[in-house]
C-alpha cells in the first residue's frame, strides 16, 4: 500500500486555485497508483496548535503535561507529525502569500521539525533523519518568479520549502507552479493549463 498525504493551506475555500489543483493531481495520482491510501489535512478549516513555549518543551519532556489544553495541543502536533512520517507521498498545497507561505501551512511545518524524530545534530552538522519519501508542492503565485530572474530573490515560498524538507531528509521534490494568477484572466488561464500539463506529465513513481 501507498500512502498519500494531501495538505492544504488556502484561506480561500472554493475559490482557491491551489487547492483545485491539488485535488486534480491526488485525482491523477490515484489512477496511477492502484493501491493509493489518501489522508486529507485541511490546515486553513483546522489550524494546527502554535508552537509556544510550553508545547516546546512538552514535546520534549517525556511526561504528559498536567494542563488539559496543552495535553489537547500535545496530541494534535504528535498526531500531524506521525501522519507526516507514515506517509510515502506529500502533496501540498501552497499559495503564495506575501511571498512566503500560509500562516498555517507554517504551523503545520512547525510541527514536523522535531529533534530526534525529523533530524539530529551530529559532530558532522545537522542530519535528517526522513527518507524514502516524495514531496509534491503545488505553488500558485500572484505574479511571475520563476522566470523572471529581477523577481526571483523576492520568492521565499519555494526557498523556503526546499530548505526546511531538505533539511529533513527529502530529497524527492516536485513542483507544479502556476504563476502569474493575479495578472488577469488571460494569464491566469495559461497558467492553470500549465500546471495542468505539468500534472499530466508527473510520472507516477
Amino acid at each position: 500500500m501507498t500512502r498519500l498525504l494531501h495538505v492544504d493551506s488556502s484561506i480561500l475555500g472554493d475559490q482557491s486555485l491551489s487547492r483545485r489543483l491539488t485535488a486534480e493531481l491526488v485525482e491523477k495520482l490515484r489512477g496511477d497508483i492502484p493501491d493509493l491510501e489518501v489522508v486529507y489535512r485541511d490546515v486553513a478549516a483546522v489550524a494546527p496548535p502554535i508552537l509556544s513555549s510550553a508545547l516546546f518543551f512538552a514535546r520534549a519532556g517525556g511526561a504528559e503535561p498536567e494542563d488539559a489544553a496543552l495535553r489537547a495541543d500535545l496530541s494534535a502536533a504528535r498526531a500531524l507529525l506521525e501522519e507526516f512520517l507514515a506517509a510515502d507521498i506529500v502533496v501540498i498545497g501552497a499559495p503564495m502569500y506575501n511571498f512566503s507561505i500560509p500562516t498555517q501551512l507554517r504551523g503545520w511545518i512547525d510541527h514536523l521539525v522535531v529533534p530526534g524524530k525529523t533530524f539530529a545534530y551530529t559532530q558532522a552538522g545537522l542530519q535528517g533523519l526522513v527518507s524514502g519519501k516524495r514531496l509534491i508542492v503545488v505553488s500558485t503565485r500572484g505574479s511571475l518568479y520563476a522566470a523572471d530572474a529581477a523577481r526571483s530573490a523576492e520568492d521565499h515560498q519555494e526557498a523556503y520549502l526546499r530548505t526546511t524538507f531538505g533539511n529533513l531528509g527529502v530529497t524527492d521534490f516536485a513542483f507544479i507552479r502556476a504563476e502569474g494568477v493575479g495578472l488577469g484572466e488571460a494569464q491566469k488561464n495559461e497558467a492553470l493549463a500549465s500546471a495542468r500539463r505539468d500534472i499530466a506529465a508527473l510520472a507516477a513513481a
